[in-house]
């Protein structure tokens, strides 16, 4: 039976028979920013059901396919769709495209999402760089048998995101004109969004947006040595925050329109990493 590196190596050998060239940067698009990829030039499209051992993304919103381009000619591969641990897979198999990123040779790691925004600060539409985050899923994607190939037992996580690269989106975004927040993320399991109760928790905790992605993904990336930039998109309020329900529809409906602000921010990161 085909351990995680065994499996991950045939993906990457697959996906490198079908891009242009090795990527140097990973892009994931979270609910509603999927748009960013249909901006990169000579694109080579992978349906994730192609790519040996990858999961299904199941979530509306996520598109399901890896899409390969070229941004101001540097080669970058897009995720139109995560996987999430809501979905019912392990946080094993939900990160398992990073590893299969890694073998495939790509070392730098842009994440986006969708966020509730907890701090009276953040409004839909703001867009957050992450300065850290906690991890509140109770659930961590390194637990069980450590594979040396991949990394260490005990991975440091003190500069999860990475120093440089959030000086370079605050200078970019500057540049270009675009309100860019910052704070910490907390993930929760999900698929239910959280209680006010919660809420008052998590802001307690110091954070100042939540979500249901991205820890797990920035716990596995760390642990291979890749750098990490992460950026929430601030689609709704959380709860207890307004005295209104959330909707994912509106979640969708907020990426869309902050779409071009976020894919022009995405191309000026991108040329100077």
């Amino acid at each position: 039976m085909k351990d995680t590196y065994e499996k991950a190596l045939e993906a990457a050998q697959f996906l490198q028979s079908k891009l242009p060239e090795v990527p140097e940067i990973l892009v994931v698009l979270g609910s509603g920013l999927g748009a960013f990829a249909d901006t990169l030039e000579h694109p080579v499209h992978v349906d994730y059901r192609l790519i040996p051992h990858l999961p299904t993304s199941t979530v509306v919103g996520h598109y399901g396919r890896q899409v390969c381009g070229y941004s101001d000619g540097k080669c970058v591969a897009a995720m139109q769709g995560r996987f999430h641990f809501y979905e019912g897979y392990t946080l094993q198999q939900a990160t398992f495209y990073l590893r299969v990123a890694k073998l495939l040779g790509i070392e730098k790691l842009i994440l986006t999402n969708a966020a509730g925004g907890i701090d009276p600060s953040l409004a839909p539409g703001d867009l957050m760089l992450i300065e850290d985050h906690i991890n509140l899923m109770a659930a961590n994607p390194l637990q069980g048998l450590n594979d040396e190939r991949f990394g260490p037992r005990f991975p440091d996580m003190t500069e999860a995101y990475d120093p440089s690269y959030r000086a370079i989106a605050r200078e970019e975004a500057a540049r270009l004109g675009i309100p860019l927040k910052s704070g910490v993320y907390a993930a929760l399991l999900g698929p239910s969004y959280e209680t006010p109760a919660e809420i008052r928790m998590i802001r307690a905790f110091g954070a100042h947006a939540v979500g249901m992605s991205t820890v797990p993904e920035t716990i596995v990336a760390r642990h291979m040595g890749m750098r990490v930039l992460g950026i929430s998109c601030i689609t709704n309020l959380a709860a207890g925050v307004l005295e209104r329900p959330i909707n994912h529809d509106d979640v969708l409906e907020v990426g869309k329109q902050v779409a071009a602000h976020f894919t022009q921010l995405l191309h000026a990161v991108i040329r100077r990493m």
